[in-house]
């Protein structure tokens, strides 16, 4: 059923929506045609397996190709998420990770509020089959999980982003009055994902040639909870310089200590 009219006014806004490693064209498709259903229009896939572009992605979405002609594919998903201030992850199942768990109608209040503050933001969806790798839920800034059956918790990814984009909907007319405070904070720009990957490998390149990750076996552990510690820490851009700067100063002593001279 097409619900399309061009005689109305297209809502296109809100956060990205990132798809990793997506495997079927009409799954894509259908992804599109949600976010269209409830105003959202940024599309981003990570390697998806059939390639882009895909028609078979376009007759699925049925006619919401403001959002097929606009996707962006990216090979990695550090790439994809590189200029955004806060991302959020779904997940069907608890991980061991100190992150917010956020459900959608919570979560999506505090997008609505990044977004108007211009802030750039997104939200992360996995594969069909097994979702994201706790790799990648380490590069998100909290969680959101759905309130399904305990019993029967399997969401398709058109789905899952159909049930966010409808949370996101609702949020449309929220706050648009209120009182004003007297006065606020000093704004500081969140870092993006591409400044933190960079500290993040600075550090890594950093404790290895320190001699930090020890024993072997358990270097990648120990370095998805050094992920986890900066991610949930909300690191502002000046922040981000301060350990840069941080990190090279020790870099510069230990370099020193080895010099014969």
């Amino acid at each position: 059923m097409s619900g399309t009219d061009s005689t109305k006014n297209m809502i296109a806004e809100g956060p990205a929506i990132i798809l990793v490693e997506p495997q079927l064209g009409e799954n894509i498709g259908m992804v599109a045609r949600a976010m269209a259903n409830f105003g959202l229009k940024e599309l981003r896939l990570v390697h998806p397996r059939d390639g882009w572009p895909s028609e078979r992605a376009r007759a699925a979405s049925s006619g919401a190709d403001h959002v097929i002609d606009a996707v962006t594919v990216f090979d990695t998903l550090e790439a994809a998420m590189a200029d955004l201030r806060f991302v959020y992850a779904t997940t069907a199942r608890q991980r061991d990770m100190l992150k917010p768990v956020e459900g959608p109608g919570e979560a999506v209040l505090k997008l609505r509020s990044m977004y108007r503050q211009g802030t750039p933001c997104g939200v992360l969806f996995g594969r069909e089959r097994w979702g994201l790798e706790n790799e990648e839920v380490a590069l998100a800034d909290a969680i959101i999980t759905f309130p399904v059956n305990p019993g029967f918790a399997s969401l398709n990814i058109a789905q899952a982003v159909l049930l966010m984009s409808y949370e996101w909907m609702k949020t449309r007319h929220e706050g648009d009055g209120g009182d004003e405070a007297a006065f606020r904070a000093p704004e500081a720009a969140t870092a993006t994902k591409q400044d933190l990957v960079s500290l993040l490998t600075h550090l890594e390149t950093a404790l290895d040639e320190a001699g930090y990750f020890y024993p072997a076996e358990k270097r990648e552990k120990m370095l998805l909870n050094l992920r986890n510690i900066f991610t949930h820490a909300g690191l502002k851009e000046q922040e981000i310089r301060t350990l840069r700067g941080v990190i090279a100063s020790l870099e510069r002593r230990w370099q020193r200590g080895r010099d014969p001279a």
